[in-house]
């Protein structure tokens, strides 16, 4: 029963709330958790704000679309300089026309793939030479851009492998080591969007999972190694938010899907079957469709990393099923949580 319960979304449970107390004024009260909007770090104590922050500069990759044009929307709105790094730019992707028309000057987007060196370097000194005062270097370096693919592990290839972990994790390198003289300088901050898979694997999601293991792992480095310099590192690591960015539409995955049936060596197709393989098509496809629909949880947690004068170091935007199973998985014995999640 137990089992049966922890292994389904808190709104596939009807009847049930969630109910915590707080200490309000000495006087206990109730607070209701919502499973659908429920984020763990909602109930923190926010502390004071950097000032002024109309004086910051900040670059954000992966501003295309999804958290990264929100971002760059709400980042400018809140008074930093934005540097919207797109991988579209040169192509007139949609999201970037909309950027630029907001026609302000302290919102710029810039052509930027962060799989190429050569890009990186030139936003680097488009930043540099954009600044007032480039020897009190730039503030804040947030690493969002980043691609997902799915398929269990005889079903992907090494190629998918090394296309995810090029973007995902050696991006989040290459952009941080060539823009860390410049938070150094300002001792600033460093971003990286994990995920809550950077935390715990699932099934089909390896290519994703060890990339965003590794950003986990880069990031308590690179916090330790900046603590003595001021520079804060943190990570933020949302859940289900695939509905709200549109990283998949059924059309999508059915194209996944059939490219990744036909490259299938003959002996794997023969041991599965096609009706295994559909199967856990027809699961990935349930996922995709499902999740929040709203990215504030996220933005939020960005914007507290980037302004609190002590930010965390892990941000946790996601619904509190997703939540409670990260904690199960990451601090109960594996056989517990095996028995529990895999069916």
């Amino acid at each position: 029963m137990l089992a049966t319960r922890l292994s389904r979304p808190l709104s596939r449970l009807p009847g049930k709330t969630l109910r915590a107390c707080d200490r309000e004024n000495g006087a206990r009260r109730p607070l209701l958790f919502c499973s659908a909007s429920f984020i763990p770090i909602g109930r923190r104590t926010y502390a004071s704000a950097v000032e002024p922050v109309g004086s910051k500069a900040v670059l954000v990759t992966g501003c295309d679309s999804g958290f990264g044009f929100s971002l760059a929307k709400h980042l400018h709105s809140e008074g930093f300089l934005v540097f919207a790094g797109c991988l579209m730019k040169d192509k007139g992707h949609d999201g970037v026309k909309e950027l630029d028309s907001l026609n302000s000057d302290r919102l710029r987007t810039v052509q930027l793939n962060v799989c190429s060196s050569e890009e990186v370097e030139k936003v680097v000194e488009i930043v540099r030479s954009s600044l007032k005062d480039p020897e009190k270097g730039m503030w804040g370096l947030v690493n969002n851009a980043g691609i997902s693919t799915f398929g269990e592990v005889e079903f992907t290839s090494m190629e998918t492998y090394k296309e995810v972990a090029e973007v995902n994790l050696w991006g989040t390198v290459r952009m941080t080591k060539s823009f860390l003289p410049l938070i150094r300088r300002a001792k600033g901050r460093v971003v990286n969007i994990s995920s809550m898979l950077g935390r715990m694997a699932n099934p089909a999601r390896s290519p994703y999972c060890i990339t965003k293991f590794g950003v986990e792992a880069f990031s308590d480095c690179l916090r330790y190694e900046m603590y003595p310099l001021g520079v804060k590192v943190s990570v933020v690591e949302p859940g289900n938010f695939i509905a709200a960015t549109s990283l998949y539409s059924p059309e999508s995955i059915q194209a996944i899907a059939k490219k990744m049936w036909d490259e299938l060596p003959e002996v794997v197709r023969k041991d599965y079957g096609k009706k295994y393989f559909d199967e856990k098509i027809a699961r990935m496809e349930t996922y995709c469709s499902s999740g929040s629909t709203d990215t504030s949880p996220v933005i939020e947690a960005v914007t507290h990393a980037l302004t609190a004068t002590t930010p965390y170091t892990r941000y946790h935007p996601m619904d509190y099923y997703w939540w409670l199973r990260m904690q199960i998985m990451t601090h109960l014995p594996g056989a517990i949580s095996d028995m529990i999640y895999i069916r």
